[in-house]
């Protein structure tokens, strides 16, 4: 049997990309698994939570503020991690809202990303996505009026 090489000009993905999607097929595992044993969930928060504590500095400030303001201002969204990284989902399971570490893909930026299931529609084009750099009163309040708007 012929076994295929990749060389490292020919990846297609950074090794942070492979590792988020390796994540991804874990939570997912995970997920199926806790449903065939009489439909317990995981943990969700005990994920996010494991995941905010490998982080450092100011990423690590960041997701916890963030989940702080998703508890106050989105208390039905519930924790987990998504692609390995702090998200938090509907009622449906899938993430309304994530946070992407800067130093996970080596950016000069954290973010909060929202994904269809936000409700921010705001006629032809509206941003689903924010740079942070820190969490001050100004950034807690337009973020929890974003909150409360995406779950609407």
């Amino acid at each position: 049997m012929a076994t295929r090489k990749t060389t490292k000009s020919s990846q297609s993905f950074s090794d942070d990309e492979v590792e988020a999607m390796k994540d991804k097929v874990a939570e997912e595992k995970a997920e199926k698994a806790a449903r065939r044993k009489g439909g317990k969930q995981v943990d969700g928060e005990a994920d996010l939570l494991a995941k905010v504590a490998e982080m450092e500095g100011l990423d690590k400030e960041l997701a916890e503020g963030l989940h702080a303001l998703v508890k106050q201002y989105a208390p039905s969204l519930m924790p987990k991690t998504w692609y390995g990284m702090p998200a938090w989902a509907g009622a449906d399971g899938k993430a309304v809202c994530f946070f992407t570490p800067g130093v996970k893909f080596k950016e000069r930026y954290a973010s909060l990303g929202f994904n269809t299931g936000a409700k921010l529609d705001d006629g032809n084009m509206w941003p689903t996505s924010f740079a942070l750099l820190k969490l001050g009163p100004a950034e807690k309040k337009a973020i929890g009026a974003l909150l409360e708007k995406a779950v609407g």
